[in-house]
């Protein structure tokens, strides 16, 4: 019962902009099956005054007239119709708009930890095609429903007028319809929600092919690719093929039942007009008024078969929609101070499996100062720059992590990332022009400074170099450039945020010692007051920093400045020795 009130409530909640264009179609369908229903006693009138009964003189003299009601009763059925169906589409379009914005909102605002547990396919679909299977049913079939009984109502209403006996023969065969349809409903909603979820699988391994399609073309691996995209496919099509065959039996048995009815009310009707107890009028409205009933509670079956599936994409959707957003907590302050410093006491982390991937690390950033990081694979540097943007969130008990002497928790999430820059050792590009790239961390920013952003990250050459310009389209995920250009053009784009802190996660891994070089001696000189964070594992990246953390399996190794670092028999040391030649050391010291 409580899935039920939860399934109503979300419906309600984006039918906002949708309710009076579902009641113009509710209506418009009302009055449509009314003028419907008229069709049968116009027929009925006709043949009873045709025929001689002499009920109704006046029609056999004036058959011309009865033709006029039928094209009037057309017409005005024609127009109702076509106000229905666009009431339809714009409640409809306008539900599913509300549902897929909402979604895509939330998305956006559920934390890192939901997002590693979900494959992208899987979320795509239930953004998309489950929205689909749900509009089709809150609307369409909804709308089907009102019909539905109306049109039950008043032909039965019209049948018990004509002839009680027949009237309630045809009762009998109701429960037969709705026993059956809702024994399959039940056998559909599970079959739809294998197939859904196997969907959603199948889904997944196009995505990852596509946004991956250089990795697989490299290692060769388009045969492994194309047997896993084959046994998901296969999966997908044999649970489809299965719940295509029980609809199928669904509707072979539903049409025997259907049939049956059809056909006993027709010999018993026949019967009933050779012995005289209806007209010859009466026993085809009769006829024509059953036929009418059939398909509508026919027709419930297939709103039940859409009901077990619209089921199932609620539940799916509902999923997205009970993830927990992260915590926007705080006030935003009006003035922000031009520099922020850092601070981390006694930080420990783990992800969601358990293994420690911090533990008790301590430091101090000074604002203004820049800040070296130096670890090997899995030590735990891009963690801590994670949990710095919030993207995960340690506990309270383990530790404190402070930004310009504020906890993190307590300032507003919008504000701690604007006061963050970031750049990953995978930069992200949007399938967009160059300059919609750069301008993505401040659309109001003009020409010249975004330029000037580029210049500094030693990009522009190499943009202008291109026959468009910074209006290059970069392709999806920036394949049409080179991994160092798509660092650079990340850069650029944190550059031209301003932000008070700016953090560098390897992402100068991908250019050359030379631009390496340029590049740093840019943003020293065109810092201003900002807090640099460089995270590499290249000693000449970090050398000039004020001070520089070694971290080794999520611990805290040495913490000082270059000079005191390789004067200590330490694993920074050791690590400059390994990276640096004899030579590469006398021009560092020179």
């Amino acid at each position: 019962m409580k899935a039920q009130s939860r399934k109503f409530r979300i419906t309600a909640r984006f039918f906002t902009g949708a309710k009076r264009y579902f009641i113009m179609a509710v209506f418009a369908s009302l009055i449509t099956t009314i003028l419907n229903s008229l069709t049968p006693q116009i027929f009925r009138f006709t043949i009873d005054s045709v025929l001689g009964s002499n009920e109704y003189p006046l029609l056999s003299r004036h058959l011309w007239v009865m033709a006029l009601v039928v094209i009037g009763v057309a017409v005005l059925s024609g127009i109702f119709l076509y106000i229905g169906r666009v009431g339809t589409a714009l409640a409809g379009e306008t539900f599913a708009k509300n549902m897929r914005d909402a979604l895509f909102v939330h998305v956006q605002k559920l934390p890192m930890k939901w997002h590693d547990k979900n494959q992208t396919g899987d979320i795509i679909q239930r953004c998309t095609s489950d929205v689909e299977v749900i509009r089709n049913f809150v609307v369409t079939q909804l709308l089907e429903v009102f019909r539905t009984i109306f049109l039950v109502v008043v032909s039965f209403a019209m049948m018990l007028s004509m002839n009680v006996k027949l009237s309630l023969i045809v009762l009998i065969f109701v429960p037969l319809v709705v026993i059956y349809s809702a024994v399959f409903y039940r056998l559909i909603a599970r079959r739809f929600t294998d197939a859904d979820e196997a969907e959603g699988e199948l889904s997944t391994v196009v995505q990852e092919n596509a946004t991956g399609v250089r990795v697989v073309r490299a290692f060769g691996r388009e045969k492994f690719e194309m047997d896993r995209f084959r046994d998901k496919n296969d999966a997908f099509a044999k649970l489809w093929i299965r719940l295509g065959t029980l609809s199928g039996l669904y509707w072979g048995v539903g049409d025997l039942i259907t049939g049956l009815q059809v056909v006993t009310i027709i010999v018993l009707g026949a019967a009933e007009a050779v012995n005289g107890s209806i007209s010859a009028g009466e026993f085809v409205a009769f006829a024509s008024y059953n036929t009418t009933l059939v398909w509508p509670i026919r027709g419930l079956g297939r709103i039940l078969s859409d009901m077990s599936k619209a089921g199932v994409s609620f539940e799916r959707v509902d999923y997205i929609i009970r993830g927990e957003e992260e915590a926007y907590s705080g006030q935003k302050k009006s003035v922000d101070p031009p520099a922020e410093d850092v601070q981390f006491s006694h930080v420990s982390f783990s992800y969601e499996d358990g293994q420690k991937v911090l533990s008790d690390v301590s430091f101090e950033i000074p604002a203004g100062s820049t800040f070296g990081i130096l670890g090997g694979t899995g030590s735990g540097k891009s963690t801590i720059v994670q949990l710095l943007t919030r993207l995960y969130d340690c506990g309270e008990e383990d530790g404190s992590i402070r930004l310009g002497g504020r906890e993190i928790r307590e300032i507003p999430l919008e504000e701690l990332r604007s006061k963050v820059g970031m750049v990953l050792q995978e930069p992200f590009l949007y399938s967009r022009t160059i300059k919609e790239n750069i301008c993505a961390s401040r659309p109001d920013a003009s020409m010249e400074e975004i330029r000037k952003a580029a210049q500094i990250a030693c990009v522009d050459d190499a943009i202008m170099s291109f026959p468009d310009g910074y209006d290059t389209l970069v392709g999806e995920r920036g394949v049409t450039l080179s991994g160092g250009q798509r660092q650079r053009v990340a850069i650029a784009r944190m550059l031209l945020s301003r932000s008070p802190v700016m953090i560098f996660d390897d992402s100068l891994s991908a250019v050359d010692a030379k631009t390496d070089y340029q590049i740093r001696s840019a943003l020293q000189k065109e810092r201003g007051e900002s807090t640099l964070i460089l995270i590499s594992h290249r000693i000449t990246t970090l050398m000039g920093a004020d001070q520089i953390l070694v971290l080794n399996q999520g611990k805290m190794e040495e913490l000082g400045t270059h000079e005191e670092l390789i004067e200590k028999e330490g694993i920074y040391r050791k690590i400059y020795e390994i990276q640096m030649s004899h030579d590469d050391r006398r021009q560092v010291r020179e």
